[in-house]
């Protein structure tokens, strides 16, 4: 039986990445039955909404989907498209691998980097408790925070300040850590590191870090430490290779990910998932970039490996790690490869979205 999978087509170059990974992942020879769906600012025109119900319902119902970049529409009212998304479908684990591939230009080098991010998605300051500056919620917030906490007020005036509260619990911690050791382990990863602000926010990086711990104890196989936000980020660029599983709560997921993506060469290259208990949504950590769109222009590498890790989530390894093979065989060569990838980004041998795929399914097709 083949697999079901939703793919979402975005908008701006989204949906000529789409058909680049599609045309890949069909090239592995797994069987995938896809059912091909729309979301973003292209189809709010006609639909209303950037996120129809029937895309809704068929990520519901194959329960895992392939996603092109997305655009929010600014100004509409229109929250994240993939932080609904994710809400929606409990999406709570944020994976991030940032690998470095030999023929990728970084301003480092040639790093030896092969790290995954495990990024928390539901809590931390990006839940969205908000309250604005001047509301009558945020005074009576403020008020309330100093009657019970005269140690630590708010001095600000309400009329001058927003506050935003950051919730890090326990069951959430639980939760995104075990998928943190349970990932090393199906993956033959050596060391699990937590990431936190503990010596500062000692009661939610704290608690991150006591519950962090107490999993720890239960994967004795799989070596566990902690490293302080700021001193990550140092550590990761001075030598990053003495990392490999990072595990943080939402926000420092955020940051860091990014700083990981530039040690590797870019969010070109970095892939993502988004992972819970009601599915899996894959996608590029990139934007839709629509200036380019239509102009078969945009590297294809993220949206490509996010569909390996797709075929490694459902359970297709050795097309997966075909898959990559052939990526990084066609990075290695930088023959064909799209602008970004060249020395020169004005190489008249750079090739185009589609042509760049081509390759990697010519790779694919030759072992």
């Amino acid at each position: 039986m083949p697999h079901e999978v939703t793919l979402i087509r975005g908008d701006g170059v989204g949906p000529e990445l789409a058909e680049a990974a599609r045309r890949c992942i069909d090239a592995t020879g797994v069987a995938i039955a896809w059912d091909v769906q729309e979301a973003g600012v292209d189809i709010m025109e006609t639909a209303g909404t950037p996120l129809p119900e029937a895309t809704i319902a068929s990520v519901r119902r194959t329960r895992c989907a392939l996603k092109a970049p997305i655009t929010t529409p600014v100004g509409t009212g229109f929250r994240s498209i993939n932080v609904h998304l994710r809400q929606l479908f409990h999406l709570y684990a944020c994976l991030r691998p940032c690998k470095h591939y030999p023929g990728v230009r970084t301003f480092f080098g040639e790093v030896p980097v092969d790290l995954v991010i495990v990024r928390e998605n539901t809590e931390d300051l990006y839940a969205g408790i908000e309250f604005e500056r001047g509301s009558p919620a945020a005074a009576e917030v403020i008020e309330a925070i100093n009657r019970i906490s005269p140690d630590r007020k708010i001095k600000t005036p309400p009329e001058a300040t927003g506050v935003s509260i950051k919730p890090i619990s326990v069951p959430g911690t639980e939760q995104i850590v075990r998928f943190a050791f349970d990932y090393a382990r199906a993956h033959a990863r050596r060391k699990v590191t937590a990431v936190h602000k503990a010596n500062i926010m000692k009661f939610t990086d704290g608690l991150f870090l006591e519950t962090a711990r107490k999993v720890a104890d239960d994967y004795p196989d799989i070596e566990f430490e902690d490293r302080i936000v700021d001193n990550m980020c140092m550590q990761l660029v001075q030598k990053p290779e003495l990392y490999d599983v990072l595990v943080l709560p939402n926000l420092y997921g955020d940051i860091i990910s990014d700083l990981a993506a530039g040690l590797i060469g870019g969010l070109g290259v970095a892939p993502g998932a988004n992972i819970g208990t009601d599915g899996a949504v894959f996608e590029a950590t990139h934007g839709s970039a629509p200036r380019y769109k239509g102009q078969n222009k945009v590297n294809p590498t993220a949206l490509i490996l996010s569909g390996m890790l797709m075929l490694r989530h459902l359970g297709e390894r050795d097309a997966a790690d075909r898959l990559e093979r052939a990526v990084a065989a066609v990075i290695a060569e930088g023959k064909d490869v799209t602008y970004d990838m060249k020395a020169d980004r004005n190489d008249p041998t750079a090739v185009g979205t589609q042509e760049m795929a081509d390759a990697i399914c010519r790779k694919l097709q030759s072992k």
